[in-house]
């Protein structure tokens, strides 16, 4: 593992970061870039003796993730959020992995969970977590960014769990500032202007299915809510399964009426 680094993004963290940390001990080196959180995040990632603690204040999540690569020596390294968690099966994975010249980075899969138990579904889909750090570079994608990988990307069978036990409120907060960036996304998407420095010629054709649901406005929230709730089953994941549905309406709904702001200027001092 000397030739493994794992890049750790936080932000006032506090009620997740232990985990996360705990599940990547084995990993020798550890980068935590943290944006000055107020809180207990710096100083409970300090007492794990694999860590490092840069920071950097925050201007966007592509930057952000690019400095964080910038202070990794090691050919791969393995790129969380503060509220991921590796599973035992997971990290046993990658410490036994056959790591091939072909391979640029693995994808690996997200277990939901809410408050320690997981969910039999979620929307949230597989991503790139490990790769080469030469052949990685994080791009602007709407509110988020996208991880562009040069070369072939491997699959890992073993899960990652996501589960974030911060406030309510600090969800509510955070999704409202990212429906505000995705709908000035969405909506220059749509207009046919220049996007993260390209011009987009080809509209609303260049989007997902589900942003173009999304574009429409009206009904994505309703989508959103039947689909997991049955579609998905959910309904009989209890209440945790209703908690993470109503967390996902009230998402698409905030998007709904972002868009809705920002295609009628309903704020101009925004």
């Amino acid at each position: 593992m000397r030739d493994l680094t794992a890049l750790v993004l936080t932000y006032n963290e506090e009620e997740n970061i232990g985990r996360t940390l705990s599940s990547i001990s084995w990993i020798e080196k550890v980068v935590v870039l943290d944006s000055y959180s107020t809180d207990e995040t710096a100083k409970i990632a300090r007492t794990y003796p694999n860590v490092v603690v840069a920071q950097r204040k925050f201007d966007d999540h592509t930057s952000q993730w690019n400095f964080g690569l910038e202070q990794v020596a090691t050919p791969w390294v393995l790129s969380l959020d503060a509220d991921y968690q590796l599973s035992d099966r997971l990290a046993a994975e990658i410490q036994q992995l056959n790591w091939s010249e072909e391979i640029a980075g693995y994808a690996a899969r997200f277990e939901y969970r809410i408050f320690g138990k997981s969910l039999r579904a979620s929307v949230y889909p597989p991503r790139v977590v490990l790769f080469r750090r030469d052949h990685g570079r994080y791009m602007a994608d709407g509110h988020t960014q996208l991880l562009k990988i040069d070369g072939s990307v491997g699959e890992l069978h073993s899960p990652i769990y996501h589960d974030d036990r911060k406030p309510l409120s600090r969800w509510i907060q955070s999704q409202d500032s990212y429906a505000k960036l995705e709908a000035r996304y969405l909506l220059n998407v749509d207009r046919g202007l220049s996007v993260n420095g390209h011009q987009l010629s080809g509209g609303t054709r260049q989007l997902k299915p589900q942003d173009r649901l999304r574009l429409a406005i009206y009904f994505a929230p309703v989508v959103m809510f039947f689909y997991l709730l049955f579609g998905r089953g959910l309904i009989l994941d209890g209440w945790r399964g209703w908690y993470y549905v109503a967390q996902r309406v009230i998402a698409e709904l905030l998007l709904s009426l972002r868009l809705l702001s920002e295609k009628h200027n309903l704020e101009q001092g925004e």
